[in-house]
């Protein structure tokens, strides 16, 4: 995948897994997607209720072995 960051929360939390997200998502340039890693169950709900009240677009969500990747974006202009 090209234009994409990676977000690795891994081992880590709720609220942690979103709040990487989140601040992901205003460092990265206009027009790319973000791909977190998140090993807390919770952040199936989290990371779609985010998309949902930021009106973000939640690409795909696929269990990857021990942790599940959540592709986000494209980022938009703020």
């Amino acid at each position: 995948m090209s234009d994409v960051v990676l977000v690795d929360a891994r081992g880590v939390r709720c609220p942690l897994p979103v709040l990487r997200l989140a601040r992901a998502l205003v460092d990265a340039p206009v027009g790319v997607r973000v791909r977190l890693l998140a090993t807390d169950p919770a952040a199936r709900t989290d990371v779609a209720a985010f998309c949902r009240i930021r009106g973000l677009d939640l690409l795909a969500v696929q269990e990857e072995g021990d942790h599940t990747a959540y592709l986000v974006g494209p980022v938009t202009p703020r």
